[in-house]
């Protein structure tokens, strides 16, 4: 049975098998959650990053962790928030279906997920994290010996609270 985890943490020092960076389409770094796994990487990250060519919104790609905890880092580009009337939602359920994909298809036991997209693109919060315990638990009711542990890794309280909230909701509706 899958472990769901919520922790107010630094993603970047949890020793997990891949930690998901909330990524830019350039996979190149930049601020927040992907400029941290990038200086926490190190240079190395930088360089396999260039290698992947870039990746599209509700996307994601994988890499080694180079000097990380987690042996791997799921790199999944979030969409920016524009009201709710670009196809945000879906785009977000990719970003987690496609990063658990990935996680399962190179047989990882245990993923970290930021809150994808909440920061600077701006995805409302509560609906952003939904979409995560939506996507996750869906997974997990399809792959159920797929996935030992799965974090949802936060930056504030709040939205631990919010997620410790959701997660008693999500069980309770399978």
């Amino acid at each position: 049975m899958t472990r769901l985890i919520v922790v107010h943490d630094d993603i970047t020092t949890l020793e997990v098998d891949a930690v998901v960076n909330a990524a830019n389409p350039g996979l190149l770094g930049g601020g927040g959650v992907d400029g941290a796994v990038h200086r926490a990487a190190g240079r190395k990250l930088l360089e396999a990053c260039r290698r992947l060519g870039g990746c599209d919104h509700g996307d994601a790609k994988i890499t080694p962790g180079f000097d990380l905890p987690a042996r791997h880092v799921i790199h999944a580009v979030g969409p920016i928030w524009r009201g709710g009337v670009e196809n945000e939602d879906h785009l977000l359920e990719l970003c987690y279906r496609r990063s658990l994909e990935l996680a399962a298809g190179n047989e990882l036991r245990s993923i970290a997920f930021p809150c994808i997209s909440t920061g600077a693109y701006g995805f409302p919060k509560r609906r952003a994290a939904e979409i995560a315990v939506t996507e996750v638990t869906s997974f997990i009711d399809v792959h159920p010996l797929v996935l030992e542990r799965v974090v949802f890794c936060c930056f504030d309280q709040a939205m631990a609270a919010l997620y410790r909230q959701l997660l008693p909701l999500a069980a309770g509706g399978k």
